[in-house]
């Protein structure tokens, strides 16, 4: 589990409840099913109709990766790079053949195999970065389904408000349960806003942020491949792969 996720939605939504119990109000009044309902419901429509069935079902995928602690093996795809960059340099590329089925990171694979195959290296960069660009661009549609609901349930929650207002309208008669009546009207606002602030739109940027450290390191691999088959020193080419990361990771 991701520490930060987690501790943001407990001190977000914690904030908020105990907020309320601290002016007075109390917890169950802002228990509401009927505005759960309608937030969720209306929410889940408007995105379905924005998005398409690709990008929802790769929004659901991507979701447990928000909740999910990230282990980066960049480290190692780096080691493995730098292993066979040594190989090829003390005998040839074609050295590499009889390693390539233990190559543990798939992409590595590819890109190796291309290379003892003598690909050109411009032809091996141009495939593998529309391959790069075309799954960023997969991942971020699937990203944006969780943005787009934190744009459509606020709105959604004033819809809520709304119908709930014109129900209290038409019982004018009952002034006593006037008061109730509008109070919980507007807990589908407070619905809304906050599922939106605090849990789509994070959960939508930080997908984003994944997905592009997950293309970052695909380039870093790719590089990688490249210069073996340009017989780069491998100490040289270590240097310029840990180039890639960010201070924490180095």
């Amino acid at each position: 589990m991701d520490k930060a996720t987690l501790i943001g939605l407990l001190v977000g939504f914690g904030g908020i409840l105990l907020g309320n119990v601290l002016e007075g109000g109390h917890t169950s009044s802002l228990m509401q099913l009927t505005a759960f309902i309608i937030v969720l419901a209306g929410t889940i429509g408007a995105v379905m109709v924005s998005s398409s069935e690709k990008d929802l079902k790769v929004g659901l995928r991507l979701a447990k990766k928000a909740f999910k602690k990230e282990e980066s093996p960049t480290k190692k795809v780096i080691q493995e790079i730098v292993d066979c960059a040594r190989l090829a340099k003390k005998e040839s590329l074609l050295a590499l053949e009889p390693r390539i089925n233990r190559i543990e990171n798939p992409f590595f694979k590819s890109i190796l195999r291309n290379v003892v195959d003598g690909v050109e290296v411009e032809t091996i960069r141009d495939i593998f970065e529309n391959q790069i660009a075309t799954e960023e661009e997969e991942l971020l549609g699937g990203a944006k389904v969780w943005t787009d609901a934190g744009g459509f349930s606020p709105t959604i929650g004033i819809i809520g408000a709304v119908l709930g207002l014109i129900h209290v309208m038409g019982n004018l008669t009952d002034t006593s349960k006037l008061g109730a009546g509008i109070a919980v009207a507007f807990v589908a606002t407070v619905y809304g806003v906050a599922s939106a602030n605090l849990l789509f739109l994070p959960m939508g940027n930080k997908l984003k942020r994944r997905v592009q450290a997950l293309s970052r390191e695909k380039m870093m691999v790719l590089e990688g491949g490249i210069l073996i088959a340009s017989g780069m020193n491998p100490v040289v080419l270590e240097q310029k792969l840990y180039s890639f990361l960010d201070s924490e990771q180095r």
